[in-house]
């Protein structure tokens, strides 16, 4: 049997693997295509541009090393970002806007940088999927009922109730709901058919029916508008290049940068659990990120991440070297030049329903619950994201996460948890109610102990009721931010109990909350018959002890 390849190094393409991977990249190719289409055109730029910044990604970042497996291209996660920049600074702008956040990727990519990506909070990723999810599923359905889209999330969420009712009085808007309606309803349904059928991608299938019943029914829906490829591809000017002197652009900049990135490295991630050959190298991956945008951006198209659909897709495909992601740029090249007038009969609502599909799988309801259930704190960074990013935009919405992210994680780096246990009283042979005979002497056999309460005995003083320990343990952070809790929890403590204190459980301990507990200490103690059992403070300065010398 032929040894698997280790992780970090990649598979030699063998004939039997060159095979594996031409057909996994016709596979890709079907899934991407409409996809690459839908993205173009909710971004609000020519369909072709969908299709270069695809080819860009198969053709340039596939050849790259990184992420063996993983697809490249125009990502539905971006569309917000992008449609608000096309409409602020033109297609000139979003290309110089591509193409700097391409040079920043490949810079952190070079810096060693890629890993650190893989630090930013989850809750904060899904919630920004969330968000985007859900402005984009409001947005194309408003282009579903071919109706405009107000501007502002809030107000295209309030809208939308009313644009859907009053789109049911115009049999156009009706006949192209039920073209987008019909759309998702193929996606949803035809991987549920038994067979090699239910196995051609969804979305490429539904696309081909929409086009075939709006082209025999003569429905009145709009469908692409085709200038052809090379007259979509527009690079920027020089005049173009001065925005990058504006805060805002160098804003959007930053914000292509990190989301791209993050999506990219989270998705290669993902796609590293599906398959058992070689793992992602992320700064490899971050520059192949960076080089492929760069280019994008060149080329005035649309930015390109690492995509899980088409990624996933591949590695079920049974893609194994870089040569099935590299031969799907192949084939979108052949369609960009051979058939793109194919596309002039794919109609809009078809790619409106592709994308509310594609919008709705970023929303984790699944994985909200979860949160919710275990982790609210986390739900709540999620929800926040989401909730910002509808509300104000995307590059914002994101601060907000990551401000919160942050301030939970100080608020749980600082938590501290007071617990106490209440030991019993040592056990011995004596009555606990007795009386303490006098030293050297003891009841007779058969005689009762009497009781300290009865009259005084000959047999010595009453014997005070003996009492049990109370272990005291901090554990988490004691920070002055906990300082009153703190506080609080040793001084109601009673004062004629022995106490011992246990700091095992602390990973922190600042010199307020040392001050504090030495004063206590000294407090109850000097106010109880029993001391407090403080052990020595751990000194943050000292050098670690060295190891036992053996024998």
């Amino acid at each position: 049997m032929p040894s698997s390849p280790s992780p970090g190094r990649p598979r030699r393409l063998s004939r039997a693997h060159l095979r594996q991977d031409f057909a996994a990249s016709l596979v890709v190719f079907l899934v991407a295509l409409p996809l690459c289409v839908g993205v173009a055109v909710a971004s609000g730029v020519p369909a072709e541009l969908g299709l270069v910044t695809g080819i860009v990604g198969g053709l340039v970042t596939g050849v790259m090393r990184g992420s063996s497996l993983q697809v490249s291209g125009p990502a539905a996660g971006l569309t917000v970002l992008v449609l608000e920049s096309v409409r602020a600074f033109g297609l000139a702008g979003l290309g110089v806007i591509v193409l700097a956040a391409g040079l920043v990727q490949t810079a952190l990519g070079l810096l060693r940088w890629g890993r650190w990506f893989r630090a930013i909070s989850l809750s904060v990723v899904e919630g920004m999927l969330a968000g985007i999810g859900l402005v984009i599923v409001a947005g194309q359905l408003y282009a579903a009922a071919g109706v405009t889209a107000p501007d502002g999330g809030p107000a295209r969420l309030a809208a939308l109730p009313a644009a859907l009712a009053g789109a049911l009085a115009d049999p156009r808007a009706v006949a192209s709901v039920a073209v987008a309606a019909g759309t998702v309803l193929v996606i949803v349904g035809w991987p549920r058919l038994p067979g090699r059928v239910g196995a051609l991608p969804g979305a490429l299938v539904a696309v081909l029916l929409a086009g075939l019943v709006t082209a025999l029914a003569g429905l009145p829906v709009a469908t692409v508008r085709v200038d052809g490829v090379l007259a979509a591809v527009r690079p920027p000017d020089s005049a173009a290049f001065l925005l990058l002197t504006e805060p805002a652009v160098l804003g959007a900049v930053l914000a292509f940068a990190l989301i791209a990135s993050a999506e990219s490295l989270f998705s290669a991630a993902a796609v590293d659990r599906l398959h058992d050959g070689p793992r992602t190298e992320y700064d490899r991956e971050l520059v192949a990120q960076g080089v492929g945008n760069t280019l994008c951006g060149l080329l005035g198209a649309l930015p390109l991440t690492a995509v899980i659909v088409r990624s996933s897709a591949n590695v079920r495909a049974g893609a194994r070297t870089r040569a099935s992601r590299v031969l799907h740029g192949v084939w979108l090249l052949v369609f960009a030049v051979l058939l793109p007038g194919a596309l002039a009969h794919v109609p809009l609502p078809a790619l409106a329903g592709i994308l509310v599909h594609a919008g709705w799988k970023l929303i984790p309801f699944r994985g909200i619950v979860a949160l919710w259930r275990g982790h609210r704190g986390e739900a709540a960074v999620l929800a926040a994201t989401a909730a910002a990013i509808v509300a104000v935009g995307m590059l914002e919405g994101v601060l907000v996460g990551l401000g919160l992210a942050v301030a939970k994680a100080a608020w749980e780096a600082s938590h501290l948890r007071v617990d106490h246990t209440d030991e019993p009283p040592p056990d011995d042979d004596r009555p606990p109610h007795g009386v303490l005979p006098p030293h050297g002497e003891s009841p007779a056999h058969g005689e009762p102990c009497p009781s300290p309460h009865d009259a005084p005995s000959p047999y010595g003083r009453p014997r005070p009721p003996a009492v049990g320990v109370l272990r005291v343990r901090l554990s988490g952070g004691a920070t002055f931010l906990g300082l009153p809790k703190l506080l609080d929890a040793l001084e109601a403590l009673p004062r004629d109990r022995p106490v011992e204190v246990d700091l095992s459980g602390l990973h922190h301990l600042d010199h307020a909350c040392r001050a504090a507990m030495t004063a206590w200490a000294e407090r109850h103690t000097a106010a109880g018959p029993h001391p407090v059992r403080l052990p020595p403070f751990p000194d943050p300065h000292a050098a670690p002890a060295a190891a036992p010398a053996g024998p």
